[in-house]
C-alpha cells in the first residue's frame, strides 16, 4: 500500500516527513506548488502537484494510492476536497485536524466512507489523539459515566497553519456538548481549577475538537474542554464574544493572517524538544462516583509527529476500519502509550 503525505512543505508536514524517514517509509509528496517538487527531490522521493481545488487532477494524483495523510489546513476548507478524492479513490483518509466543524463533516460521511472500503480517521495529532485515548480510558474505567472533562496544557507555542485556523475561528465563540448535542456557549464561557500533575492551575473552556470526538468514542452525553491560559489570553477571548464582527472582517482577518505569516514557522527544534504535553480526564456517573486519570508527554508538534505516523503505520499494516473512526476506536485507549515519552496515571477516587 503506497502512501501519500499531501501539505508535505509545511511546518508539520515537514517534521512529519522528517519521521516517515527515519521509519523507513517513503511516501509520495503532495502539495500544490513546485516545493513538493523541490522537497521530493531532496529525498529522492515521487512527488505529485494537485491543486485541491481541482477536483479531476487531485483524484488523478491519488492513483495508486492506499492511504493519505492529510497535513495541509485550515481543515475546514481543504478537509472536503481531500476525502472526497479518498473516498472516489478508495483510500484511507487521515489528518491532523483539530476542528469540531470537520469532524462533524466527516462523521457524517461514514456510510459512504464504508461502502468504499475507507477509514476516515481525522485527529492524528495532539488534536485528538492523547485526550481521545484518554476519554476512552476513563469510559472503560466507569462504564455508566454521564460526564466528561478534559484539561489540557501544551508548552511550546503555534505553527502558522493552527494560529490562522485560530484566527478563521476567533469569531464563532465556544462549544460544549450537552445531552449528546453539541451547544454553543460564549467564549472563554467558564474557568476551573484542576492539577495537571504540578499543582493548581486555571484552565479555561475552549472548543477543542474532543467535544465532537469523545461522544463518538465514548457515547458520554455532556463533554467539556479546557486549556492553560492566563489571565491576559482569558480576558482577550471574553472580548471576542463582543467584537466578533469586527474581527471576522476580511481586512482584519488579511491583517491578522499577514501578522502570523511574518512571524515564525513553528516553534524550534528546541522549543519542541523542552516542551511537555499535560492532559487531565474527569468523567462521573449519576451515582456521584467520579473518576480521574492523567497523561503526561512530549511537546504538542513533538506527539503530532509521533502519532500521526503511528497511524499511518497502522493503517499500512492492514489496520483500517472502514467508515468515520476516532483514534481509539480505530486503534484502542493505549494507542498513545506506545509513543515514547508518554505515560497515564489513574488518579485516587
Amino acid at each position: 500500500m503506497q502512501p501519500l503525505l499531501y501539505g508535505a512543505t509545511g511546518y508539520t508536514g515537514r517534521l512529519i516527513l522528517e519521521r516517515c524517514l527515519s521509519r523507513g517509509l517513503r511516501p509520495v509528496l503532495g502539495g500544490r506548488g513546485e516545493g513538493v517538487s523541490a522537497l521530493g527531490e531532496t529525498h529522492g522521493l515521487e512527488a505529485r502537484i494537485a491543486d485541491l481545488e481541482n477536483a479531476p487532477l487531485l483524484r488523478r494524483s491519488l492513483e495508486g494510492i492506499g492511504v493519505v495523510l492529510h497535513c495541509a489546513g485550515p481543515f475546514s476548507r481543504t478537509s472536503k476536497p481531500m476525502a472526497d478524492a479518498c473516498i472516489a479513490g478508495a483510500a484511507h483518509y487521515l489528518d491532523i485536524t483539530g476542528e469540531i466543524g470537520v469532524f462533524e463533516a466527516l462523521a457524517a460521511r461514514s456510510e459512504a466512507a464504508r461502502a468504499a472500503g475507507v477509514m476516515l480517521l481525522p485527529g492524528v495529532g495532539f488534536d485528538v489523539v492523547p485526550s481521545d485515548c484518554l476519554a476512552a480510558h476513563l469510559k472503560r474505567r466507569l462504564p455508566d459515566a454521564g460526564w466528561l472533562r478534559l484539561a489540557f496544557e501544551s508548552s511550546g507555542g503555534l505553527s502558522r497553519g493552527t494560529a490562522t485556523t485560530m484566527v478563521e475561528n476567533v469569531a464563532r465563540g465556544g462549544a460544549v456538548r450537552r445531552g449528546g448535542r453539541i451547544v454553543p456557549v460564549p467564549a472563554a464561557w467558564k474557568t476551573r481549577v484542576v492539577d495537571l500533575g504540578d499543582g493548581a492551575v486555571r484552565v479555561t473552556s475552549i472548543p477543542w475538537g474532543d467535544v465532537a470526538t469523545a461522544w463518538y468514542s465514548t457515547g458520554i452525553p455532556d463533554i467539556e474542554v479546557y486549556t492553560r491560559m492566563g489571565a491576559g489570553r482569558r480576558r482577550l477571548l471574553r472580548a471576542t464574544r463582543y467584537l466578533g464582527r469586527l474581527l471576522a472582517a476580511r481586512p482584519t482577518q488579511r491583517w491578522l493572517k499577514a501578522r502570523i505569516r511574518g512571524g515564525a514557522p513553528g516553534p524550534s527544534a528546541r522549543a519542541r524538544a523542552a516542551g511537555t504535553s499535560r492532559i487531565l480526564g474527569e468523567a462521573g456517573n449519576a451515582a456521584g462516583r467520579t473518576v480521574r486519570s492523567r497523561l503526561r508527554g512530549p511537546e504538542g508538534y513533538t506527539l503530532t509527529v509521533h502519532t500521526a505516523v503511528a497511524a499511518l503505520e497502522r493503517v499500512l499494516a492492514g489496520q483500517a476500519k472502514p467508515g468515520f473512526q476516532t483514534p481509539s476506536l480505530a486503534f484502542g485507549p493505549d494507542f498513545v502509550l506506545t509513543v515514547d515519552g508518554v505515560v497515564r496515571e489513574d488518579l485516587p477516587d
